[in-house]
């Protein structure tokens, strides 16, 4: 079963899109959801999708942008841009970094469809590659002091927006799963978890002296206000202007 992440800066057509799938017949699961590509960046390591519906026009990361570094990152991965009839020579171009289709809005179920049928026959055809004992074997010799090499890394670079599992795997060469798992067993918690505790630490920091939201965003690295008051509330429990109430009175 291939995983399908959806990601549009509206609400609405993310819905839509899900009720337009023919879910069943193609054997598919929505795996994730998200409302920018900074977003999609600091989830997709954990949701690990085959097949990317994006919207071409969002705020702070564009689809066209998340397209470079997702395919960097994944060269597998099957990303479909989703644009308006103006902005249709625009997607053309993304054919060349990568993209593998493009629809126009308003979308048509049927048109959906035999996108999908053409992608999930070229990801039927792919042949598997396997994984390389040699990198195994050399990445269980590492030690826990490498692990603390990477803890210092992301205390120091946390305000990087493109920072995440796999940009941490390439800089320090390790492979991607190993370094999850790896990551999770010496320090009690997932690389993404500890990130955000980095993150919502400085931004804490930061509701202290009463900095503004969308300020205080782009200093932690996560530049799209509205995905960073999730990651602030679900870290902290409050919203950040409910924090800088408590604070200041």
């Amino acid at each position: 079963m291939y995983k399908v992440m959806i990601i549009d800066d509206e609400k609405s057509l993310r819905d839509l899109l899900k009720i337009t799938i023919d879910w069943k017949r193609f054997g598919l699961e929505c795996c994730g959801e998200a409302s920018s590509g900074i977003e999609a960046i600091n989830v997709i390591d954990d949701l690990k999708p085959d097949i990317v519906f994006v919207d071409i026009k969002m705020p702070f990361m564009d689809g066209i942008e998340f397209s470079q570094i997702a395919i960097k990152q994944y060269p597998h991965i099957k990303i479909i841009i989703l644009t308006a009839m103006n902005e249709f020579e625009y997607a053309r171009k993304c054919v060349g970094i990568g993209v593998r289709e493009y629809l126009t809005k308003p979308m048509v179920r049927e048109d959906v469809n035999n996108t999908l049928e053409r992608i999930i026959q070229e990801l039927d055809e792919r042949q598997p590659e396997p994984e390389s004992e040699s990198d195994i074997i050399d990445r269980l010799s590492a030690s826990s002091s490498s692990m603390n090499k990477i803890c210092e890394y992301i205390r120091k670079n946390y305000n990087n927006s493109e920072l995440n599992l796999t940009y941490a795997a390439h800089k320090f060469n390790f492979n991607t799963s190993y370094l999850s798992r790896r990551f999770k067993e010496d320090t009690g918690m997932s690389f993404i978890d500890y990130l955000t505790k980095c993150r919502m630490e400085r931004a804490l920091e930061l509701a202290a002296k009463q900095v503004q939201m969308y300020l205080t965003a782009k200093e932690v690295g996560i530049p799209d206000p509205n995905y960073f008051s999730k990651c602030f509330k679900k870290y902290t429990g409050k919203s950040y202007t409910e924090v800088i109430k408590e604070l200041h009175g």
